[in-house]
């Protein structure tokens, strides 16, 4: 089961890439005691040599009866608008809890978010595990304080441990000539940032890696918090303009070094931007709008979660909405099924089985009416592929089922990496069940008919003969090694800068084994199609070009590899902020891909308070993209690590300043959760903008304040937040 990644490349979410296999308890337990280290002259099981897998046992989920739990539902945060008036706020503690993720497990130590309740402030929202739903208005602000509770030890010690004690399988290993680092200093084993996946969201509340801070108030280099007035050293405010069309979003842990292991332990929850014209389209709404937050998760006979991801590739329980194996009772009606895959590294092949004695095909159409971006033109399916951090949006209409029907969800032909190698991972072939079990209430379904949908869709962008191309060269130089966009760490300073407003066609090239989604903030993507190529030609030449210096008139011709025409997109490829680009339908696969995208413009920054200064961050230079270029949710452990990529938004008319350059140096990313492995650090956008040099993460021997962000001098009038 853990052969292939012998010769795959390995990754990890957050930075705990795939660790080197040690014993049951240094490598796929929950306690703080790391890997023994290698005696002299000879192997080790924890620090960089993996032992025969048939030496290294590997924890799996005890037999549990299927369908027994009922569905949990995520409970719905309540905003208090007197805070900052003309904004919502919350309050977000993450916290450590309890958990039973079945009834034949006993419960397990999670951690989780919880909301504030304005009208009873001693009882705060939430379950333990996961998150509560944020629920904003499109076009109002939401203002949000995060508060870090939780432990200095890692719920998954043993992981961090390994990472810190320099096992060359999890500290990232980028390309010559650049050197590796340490992703998190000595004196810090917990540190969090919230990032809201797939908003509009300007540089100070977009929650990078390097925003991080822990539980003691250690505060990673870019740390920023708006309103500093009002915040603990373990606490950050961020606000969002929730400028995005109506969508499902959602917010996950990013801490640098440590995102999958965050994320695996239960730091994820659902945003839902509504716009209150939806309510003209007669959807499925309230009981029968049900969000699927789609993970899988190993356990210990006890119940305790167990971190596998340094042993195989995926986990080997399907877990929705913090359920295993769960069944929910519906109605003989139309459904609106809200679609997360916040697994950390599993790709899904999703379809709805029914009995064959009911049916002439083993599986029930459904309708898919939008995906990361929002709505799209409903599309009838009877299966669909969804990757690490994608969002689909579903109508499943029970009535098409006899009454006391069980309509199982079903996994098949989806190893855990896209396109996979056979028997790579645990195969997962049942999630959840639907019960056609109840009356159909109110004697009627009154909503719109999917095939009657008239939605809100996005004009396609127009590309135009001298259209600015550029190419992404999904890189890793070897086993272990950290992958890279364009063999570029992410901390070195941008070679790329884009004219705010603009358009431009984005060429993907991927040679390696597997799948990588795309995910880039504040831009929009437009699919064009894929196109085959060779990947090992390419990779070889692609190597020499890096030992000979990168000089740029030997830099491979992406012509002369490409090994058939053009693919054009399929009918379910969305525009939206995650679009897959490769060979074939879903993320970038081994080949080239080209997506039309069209920049994100400076308004999408918070105004700045008139005691600032000044009404926009930077007003005269550039400003930065946030979140740079990667993978939606680095799939933690699995393959390698996420690629990042910083880009530079600038004003069209004014000069580019050039970054002064730094020694060649690098750093782990730690984000990610649909391959929540790397950590996708940015640098600060006044360090950006001065052309500073970066400096390290914050260490015992440097633990004093740290360069951050320009922050709001107030922000009584939220109003300035949306221009």
């Amino acid at each position: 089961m853990v052969g292939r990644r012998n010769f795959l490349m390995a990754g990890a979410f957050g930075g705990a890439a795939a660790l080197s296999p040690g014993g049951p308890q240094a490598l796929a337990g929950t306690g703080p005691e790391p890997g023994p280290k290698p005696a002299p002259g000879g192997h080790s099981n924890g620090h960089g040599h993996r032992r025969n897998p048939g030496d290294t046992p590997i924890p799996k989920t005890p037999p549990l009866q299927k369908y027994v739990d009922p569905l949990p539902t995520p409970a719905t945060a309540v905003p208090d608008p007197s805070v900052y008036p003309g904004a919502d706020y919350y309050e977000l503690t993450m916290r450590p809890g309890s958990w039973r993720f079945h009834r034949d497990l006993g419960p397990a130590d999670v951690w989780g978010y919880w909301a504030t309740d304005p009208h009873s402030p001693r009882r705060p929202i939430g379950m333990g595990y996961l998150g509560p739903t944020i629920s904003v208005n499109k076009d109002h602000p939401t203002v949000v304080k995060y508060r870090n509770h939780l432990p200095t030890t890692h719920l998954f010690q043993f992981v961090i441990d390994a990472i810190r004690n320099g096992d060359p399988q999890l500290t990232p290993t980028p390309p010559p000539p650049y050197q590796p680092m340490l992703p998190f200093p000595d004196n810090v084993n917990v540190w969090n940032v919230v990032h809201q996946h797939g908003g509009l969201t300007a540089p100070q509340s977009d929650g990078m890696p390097l925003h991080s801070f822990s539980p003691d108030g250690i505060h990673a280099e870019s740390y920023t918090t708006l309103d500093p007035a009002r915040v603990k050293r373990n606490e950050a405010i961020c606000a969002y303009t929730n400028r995005e069309r109506s969508s499902l979003l959602w917010y996950h842990d990013h801490g640098m070094g440590m995102t999958s292991l965050n994320v695996y332990a239960g730091l994820a929850g659902l945003w839902v931007v509504n716009d209150p014209a939806d309510e003209e389209l007669n959807l499925p709404r309230g009981e029968y709008e049900v969000p699927l937050v789609l993970q899988d998760r190993t356990f210990h006979p006890d119940g305790s979660l167990a971190y596998t991801m340094t042993l195989q590739e995926g986990e080997d329980t399907p877990v929705v909405n913090g359920k295993a194996y769960p069944y929910l009772a519906v109605e003989p009606r139309r459904y609106r099924l809200r679609l997360l895959n916040a697994s950390n590294e599993r790709f899904w092949r999703l379809r709805f089985a029914v009995p064959e004695s009911l049916a002439t095909q083993p599986s029930l159409p459904f309708w898919l009416i939008g995906t990361d971006g929002g709505f799209r033109p409903p599309l009838q399916m009877l299966n669909f592929l969804i990757g690490p951090a994608e969002r689909y949006d579903l109508i499943v209409d029970f009535s098409q089922v006899p009454p006391g029907t069980d309509v199982t969800l079903t996994n098949y032909h989806a190893p855990v990496h896209y396109p996979g190698v056979p028997g790579a991972g645990p195969q997962i072939s049942e999630i959840m069940q639907f019960r056609v079990a109840k009356r159909l209430s109110g004697g009627v379904d009154r909503t719109t008919p999917p095939a009657s949908l008239k939605l809100p869709t996005v004009a396609p962008i127009a590309v135009k003969p001298d259209i600015r191309r550029r190419q992404w060269v999904v890189y890793q130089h070897k086993l272990f090694g950290t992958m890279t966009f364009n063999a570029v760490p992410f901390m070195e300073p941008s070679a790329d800068f884009i004219e705010a407003g603009s358009s431009e066609i984005w060429e993907y090239i991927n040679p390696n084994h597997d799948a990588h989604p795309m995910h880039v903030h504040l831009v929009n993507f437009q699919v064009l199609n894929r196109q085959p190529i060779n990947a090992a030609a390419y990779q070889a030449d692609y190597e020499k070009w890096i030992d000979g210096g990168r000089k740029p008139q030997d830099l491979p011709v992406l012509d002369n590899y490409l090994t058939g025409p053009p693919i054009p997109p399929e009918p379910d490829d969305p525009p939206r902020p995650a679009d897959p680009a490769g060979t074939g339908r879903g993320p970038l696969r081994q080949g080239h891909g080209q997506v039309l995208s069209r920049n994100g413009h400076q308004d999408h920054q918070p105004r700045i308070h008139p005691a600032h200064g000044n009404d926009r961050l930077d007003p005269e230079q550039r400003h930065r993209i946030p979140g740079h270029l990667r993978p939606p949710l680095p799939p933690p452990g699995a393959r390698g690590r996420r690629p990042d990529a910083p880009l530079d938004d600038r004003r069209p008319g004014h000069a580019t300043p050039h970054p002064e350059r730094r020694p060649l140096r690098s750093r782990a990313h730690g984000g990610g959760t649909g391959g929540f492995g790397g950590a996708g650090a940015t640098r600060s956008e006044s360090e950006r903008v001065r052309g500073l040099p970066d400096s390290p993460i914050v260490s015992p021997r440097r633990a004093g304040p740290s360069r951050a962000l320009p922050t709001v001098a107030s922000l009584r009038d939220v109003a300035a937040l949306h221009p």
